[in-house]
């Protein structure tokens, strides 16, 4: 309309419309369904927290913190931010409602949006979704092989196919700090190197220059010192134990020594699953350890070990790999006149509590002009009744898929239900 406000989503905002939600909605049910057979059991989480829920997990320096949080003042002067992740969040319940006091281990899973201000791009979106897990209380490497399992389940189960496992040691805070000497020692010289947010890591955080993604820094690492070569004896035999328990349950993985997390709260265990469908911003999905978090937010000293899904990169993946088969309705009624229109809600009603989908036309329209509609929104089955059809107990139907076509008794339309759907 001319002068009329034009309202659009905000930069990085998407909306997420049928039949696109059908398809987020399996996804989703699978989740649940692969989850709940581990023991996984949902939380569900405020979008806003504290801000300190965040900058403290996660780490002052890091990028998420430092430039993509949505952070601001509330109106009783507190610093809120926008949750970035939900790992963070989990932990914050986990001691908040001591829920270290229940048997142990505790596992849980969660799904929703995230926020990050970051530039979009293909994929990426300042407002996203994940569906993440988390499991306290069990500092075993088959824990970590569990968790690392069910998520190869849950990707095989939406049918997603081209990925690969990478998996990788960052160590304990034993054998850390003789690492983060040795990464200082490497980078010392190759200051004009690096891009000058890993000018600034070098002092702070160095093992984040190994997760840099520019070209300079990329190159400024090659050869850069293992972590794998740096581990204690007890970080060496958790991560020996747990690729011999991957392989006991047939999940395939490559050891990456150069992959690290982002996130400032991850020990040991890290392991990111990639696709080759994604281009250079190839992550599907990433986790690990985070031994300390638990203890750092004032609760008790808790081994934990978690996984994030980018929704967006799944379901952008699903739709390359093959054409869906997006639902539809299994039943349209085309009604002429209005007793036959009062006759075909009777009927909607009888079906959709069969657990049917079905759509009823306007009786006031013309029969072909319904027939179009239930074609254009894929219907499988057409049943036709008018007034001839209520003086002889009989509707006419037809399938729209291979053309078939008929005439049954009204009584008898249970009973064809059956047969068809």
């Amino acid at each position: 309309m001319s002068g009329a406000q034009q309202y659009k989503t905000l930069k990085g905002m998407q909306d997420i419309l049928p039949p696109d939600t059908f398809l987020w909605q399996s996804v989703e049910q699978t989740a649940r369904s692969i989850f709940s057979v581990f023991g996984f059991q949902e939380i569900r989480l405020p979008v806003l927290e504290s801000t300190g829920v965040f900058s403290r997990s996660i780490g002052e320096q890091t990028d998420i913190v430092e430039k993509e949080m949505y952070t601001f003042t509330d109106k009783g002067g507190r610093s809120v931010s926008l949750r970035p992740e939900g790992t963070a969040s989990v932990v914050r319940s986990y001691v908040e409602n001591n829920l270290h006091n229940l048997p142990s281990p505790q596992k849980f899973y969660y799904s929703g949006p995230m926020f990050r201000y970051e530039r979009p791009q293909s994929g990426r979106f300042r407002q996203f979704y994940q569906i993440g897990v988390e499991a306290f209380a069990d500092p075993h490497p088959r824990m970590d092989a569990e968790v690392i399992l069910m998520l190869e389940r849950f990707l095989s189960g939406i049918g997603l196919q081209g990925i690969s496992f990478q998996i990788n040691s960052i160590g304990c805070e034993q054998c850390r700090p003789g690492y983060r000497d040795a990464l200082l020692s490497f980078f010392s010289g190759k200051a004009d190197q690096l891009c000058p947010d890993c000018l600034r890591r070098y002092d702070r955080n160095p093992l984040r220059i190994l997760d840099c993604k520019s070209a300079k820094c990329i190159a400024a690492r090659s050869g850069a010192p293992r972590i794998t070569d740096h581990l204690c004896d007890d970080c060496r035999q958790h991560f020996g134990k747990l690729q011999e328990l991957l392989n006991m349950l047939h999940v395939a993985f490559t050891v990456n020594p150069e992959m690290v997390r982002g996130l400032d709260y991850y020990t040991r265990t890290t392991f990111e699953v990639t696709s080759q469908g994604l281009g250079s911003q190839n992550a599907v999905a990433a986790g690990g350890r985070y031994n300390r978090l638990v203890r750092e937010f004032g609760g008790p000293d808790t081994p934990a070990i978690g996984f994030a899904v980018g929704m967006e990169r799944v379901i952008g993946l699903l739709k390359q790999s093959a054409a869906q088969e997006w639902p539809a309705p299994a039943v349209f009624i085309a009604a002429r006149g209005e007793p036959a229109g009062t006759e075909a809600l009777s009927l909607a009603g009888r079906l959709r509590d069969r657990g049917l989908w079905v759509e009823v036309g306007d009786a006031e329209n013309s029969l072909k002009s319904q027939l179009r509609r239930a074609d254009r929104i894929s219907a499988r089955h057409v049943f036709i009744i008018g007034d001839e059809e209520l003086k002889s107990g009989q509707l006419r139907w037809k399938n729209l898929h291979d053309a078939s076509q008929g005439v049954i008794m009204m009584t008898e339309i249970e009973e064809f239900i059956s047969g068809i759907c």
